[in-house]
């Protein structure tokens, strides 16, 4: 018998799944080993689903409803860990994101997606080419559920710097904007969560080729993903990583401190309701 923790089911679609699964594996009196020799996984592995720290397979989840005697609950909240509002291509990097101790961002074009209002994100999804009202909204409502590890107990610390044109442009008018930019002021909190401008009269840099973002645990970088066009995509080598830890920290060297960025967006925002 492996000890447990205590899971918030409000952290994450993981989290959710590991609080239900426990919940129902002991009202029926099963210890995770009797678990795990009913449905033919280890005992490890319920252990590390329970925990949160692995991501339980569609077969997993069709195992424990038939084993705890329930109609679909498991393989439905299995579901919802896939991310299925998501791109697809994008889904294997928000389960990364879920895991991180560490989040560094580089964004030179739009204000990164975990940090977006809901009318932001509306407003940056709505003129992808050809995608429909029910796309635009099933994404926006996956955009804001990323939003939930900011209000876990332990938040990933949060270290985000970004172009001054993506805070000067006016994504869905002033009234959006200046919204979102509020909502950027609330969130830091340094240094859990901190924000950098790298000033427009700043000269060419290694930052202009494109953003991404570094997971980080235990003080290393373990997955980022890197943007590009059409789609983005997740990388783990570490040859890539290093190079974007490097690339990382050159353009931190450029950025404003995170007080002067602030007081910078506070600026923007008293021009806009001018």
């Amino acid at each position: 018998m492996f000890p447990g923790k205590d899971i918030d089911p409000r952290e994450s679609p993981r989290a959710l799944f590991a609080f239900e699964l426990r919940r129902h594996r002991r009202r029926a009196n099963l210890s995770q080993r009797q678990l795990a020799e009913r449905i033919g996984f280890s005992d490890s592995m319920v252990n590390l689903v329970e925990q949160t720290k692995r991501r339980p397979s569609q077969q997993f989840a069709e195992l424990c409803d038939r084993v705890l005697g329930l109609d679909g609950t498991m393989s439905r909240l299995y579901t919802a860990t896939t991310w299925p509002q998501a791109p697809e291509h994008f889904r294997p990097w928000l389960d990364e994101e879920q895991d991180a101790a560490d989040l560094c961002c580089w964004e030179p074009t739009i204000i990164p997606g975990l940090l977006q209002t809901e009318a932001y994100a509306r407003r940056i999804i709505v003129v992808s080419p050809g995608i429909t009202e029910e796309e635009v909204d099933e994404r926006v409502a996956g955009r804001m559920r990323r939003r939930m590890i900011l209000e876990r107990k332990r938040p990933p610390v949060i270290n985000v710097i970004m172009d001054e044109a993506v805070i000067r442009r006016q994504v869905g008018g002033v009234a959006v904007m200046n919204e979102q930019l509020r909502f950027l002021l609330e969130l830091v909190r340094p240094p859990q969560l901190t924000i950098q401008l790298i000033p427009s009269t700043t000269d060419v840099h290694c930052g202009l080729v494109g953003g991404f973002i570094i997971a980080e645990r235990d003080g290393s970088a373990y997955a980022a993903y890197v943007g590009a066009q059409p789609y983005g995509r997740t990388v783990d080598d570490r040859a890539t990583l290093a190079r974007l830890v490097r690339r990382y920290h050159a353009i931190s060297f450029q950025a404003l401190s995170c007080q002067q960025s602030l007081r910078f967006i506070e600026e923007v925002v008293q021009r806009n309701d001018s």
